[in-house]
């Protein structure tokens, strides 16, 4: 019996990581590698493509790191070209080749991220849940980049940089526990229903 425990959580494992793999984008690849290589367990625990319920539809994650140091609900962006940003802007602005395109603020899409986070591990001080935005291309501010937005290599040295324990390695582990037992399975339904969501609230200005 307990061989064929093993058998099926070593599997349960596998096909969770195959699923993670197979539904990110490259930009979150490239995000998860870098902090899987650098910040590893106990004191540290990446989830990826975390999608989570809400009263009113689901909140799509791309990645939460939990540790000693904090919660950081991470947003990616794979962008060129320049980037116009103002933290309290609706939209930022990015100008690629002459051709401008709009896109929504990422630090306003994180807060319903983060609320989600904070509601499902309330026992936590709010403060503990930090929300970042990665932009992992090439992009080039030519504003003042917000607080809370880094380069892939700017966040790296952030999390480096975050020392104060907020929680112990024991409290880790509980906070992973909740938030694997109460995401939404990784599937192909969960993201269509997301994005039904999200169309409903927003329409075509996402």
């Amino acid at each position: 019996m307990f061989i064929t425990v093993l058998v099926a959580l070593v599997i349960g494992f596998g096909l969770g990581r195959y699923k993670t793999h197979a539904f990110q984008n490259r930009s979150e690849a490239r995000l998860s590698r870098a902090l899987k290589m650098r910040f590893v367990a106990p004191d540290y625990h990446l989830l990826n493509h975390v999608t989570l319920r809400l009263e009113d539809g689901t909140t799509q994650i791309d990645h939460v790191l939990v540790s000693r140091f904090g919660i950081f609900v991470i947003e990616t962006k794979d962008y060129k070209g320049w980037i116009f940003a103002g933290p309290r802007d609706r939209h930022w602005t990015q100008v690629l080749y002459r051709a401008k395109f709009r896109f929504q603020n990422p630090l306003r899409q994180n807060h319903r991220h983060v609320r989600a986070i904070q509601e499902l591990l309330d026992f936590l001080p709010p403060d503990v849940v930090r929300p970042v935005v990665v932009f992992t291309g090439d992009a080039e501010f030519k504003t003042n980049i917000p607080d809370g937005v880094f380069t892939v290599a700017g966040f790296l040295a952030f999390v480096e940089g975050t020392t104060a324990e907020v929680m112990s390695v024991n409290r880790v582990q509980f906070c992973v526990g909740r938030l694997e037992t109460t995401r939404l399975s990784i599937t192909k339904a969960t993201d269509v229903e997301h994005v039904q969501g999200l169309r409903r609230r927003y329409g075509n200005d996402q």
